[in-house]
């Protein structure tokens, strides 16, 4: 089973978070993607982008942080921070 647990922070504090789990047969990355649209979906955000720095730590932690620079809309937290718990 797959899980990534988004998270939402705010003056670094937990604001929200939400487990996103997905048991189907996909790649890891298309899990990763899917994961996220649902995380942002359920946080009602706009999907953010993956800039180069954000790509270089996930690949590295397995966990990536998207500040206002990745969204393309205005967001009243610091970050949105992903990560993996389980594959």
């Amino acid at each position: 089973m797959f899980r990534l647990w988004a998270k939402i922070f705010k003056d670094n504090k937990l604001v929200k978070d939400t487990v996103i789990c997905d048991d189907t047969d996909d790649t890891r990355t298309h899990k990763v993607f899917n994961s996220l649209n649902k995380a942002c979906l359920e946080f009602d955000l706009g999907t953010p982008l993956w800039l180069n720095a954000t790509i270089t730590e996930f690949k590295r932690h397995s966990k990536a942080r998207f500040r206002a620079d990745s969204f393309m809309e205005e967001i009243d937290f610091d970050y949105l921070e992903i990560q993996i718990i389980e594959e």
